[in-house]
């Protein structure tokens, strides 16, 4: 008996042959797809260790007609080997909005799969076909993922997106510390959003956030040159980057103070482009690359006063 990620575990009567339970074989515990399998069971959502016995057999989800696998079977074999050794799916995996939320969240605390999925109690190709391909996770799996990873079950599930960060109760007994400006090039290191202000032409105040890239010490974004950021063209300006960790009330910001400008030269254009990890979350024609050169870098961590 071999298996697939996401094929279907099914436990026939012996006497009449009629489905008694089903479920979704969501990990393999050896990489030829023999047994034992952990399976999300239909009538309860939970998922259990699996030694299939001689009344299971799979079932290939990709595959609507059953006789498809048949043909493509040596005639010595069974019909639940025979569905089994159909082919393994091939489409590019497609991860659902949970998935790309665990994966992301996964990334920035820098846990592999496999610590991730300890933590978790799960087997690490469940959390790989969670993070890759759309799935449907029980609330006690969304549970142990929240905590594993530090977060909530809402925020996984992207429940909380049109409320502002920091709702949260605050610490007990907290501290806030300044950041060195090593600490503050490390949190700002790299790429994300981070917010800009400046003084727009008719005098007026504002801040507005970007998508942001560190190339050579300098802080670059793209806009268009009639954008309220390209306003920073010229001036000396302040930016802003930060992060909030709801789930334990914590959390830094970075703010860097210095000249802006506006990169003209084609090649350096053109390097600039080749390096970004992003285009700008704001659609439309944003080709105009504005740096800040940084002259000034502070910040500033709240953690529980004994950290």
């Amino acid at each position: 008996m071999r298996a697939h990620l996401g094929d279907q575990l099914v436990i026939e009567s012996p006497a009449t042959g009629a489905t008694r339970r089903d479920g979704e074989i969501v990990g393999l515990h050896h990489e030829d797809g023999t047994p034992p399998y952990d399976v999300r069971w239909s009538d309860t959502d939970e998922v259990t260790l699996v030694f299939p016995g001689p009344d299971a057999h799979i079932r290939h989800v990709e595959h609507a007609q059953p006789s498809t696998a048949h043909e493509s079977a040596r005639p010595d074999m069974g019909e639940a080997e025979a569905v089994s050794a159909a082919a393994p799916p091939t489409e590019t995996p497609n991860p659902g909005d949970i998935g790309r939320r665990v994966a992301v969240e996964r990334r920035r605390q820098r846990l592999s799969r496999e610590e991730t999925a300890r933590r978790a109690r799960m087997s690490a190709e469940y959390l790989a076909y969670l993070e890759e391909r759309p799935a449907d996770p029980s609330v006690a799996t969304l549970i142990r993922l929240a905590d594993a990873l530090g977060t909530t079950v809402t925020a996984l599930r992207g429940g909380g997106i049109d409320l502002p960060p920091g709702q949260g109760h605050a610490l007990l007994h907290p501290r806030l510390r300044d950041l060195s400006p090593k600490d503050c090039r490390t949190l700002l290191s790299t790429h994300g959003v981070g917010r800009i202000a400046v003084s727009t032409p008719d005098g007026r105040p504002a801040v507005v956030p970007v998508n942001y890239e560190v190339i050579d010490d300098m802080i670059v974004f793209r806009t268009s040159p009639d954008s309220v950021p390209s306003a920073a063209v010229g001036m000396e300006v302040a930016f802003e980057v930060d992060h909030v960790d709801e789930a334990l009330s914590q959390g830094w910001s970075v703010l860097a103070v210095g000249p802006a400008s506006v990169v003209t030269e084609p090649d350096a254009v053109r390097r600039l482009s080749q390096r970004a990890h992003t285009t700008p979350w704001a659609g439309g024609a944003r080709e105009m690359w504005v740096s800040i050169r940084p002259t000034s870098l502070t910040g500033r961590r709240i953690t529980p006063a004994d950290q």
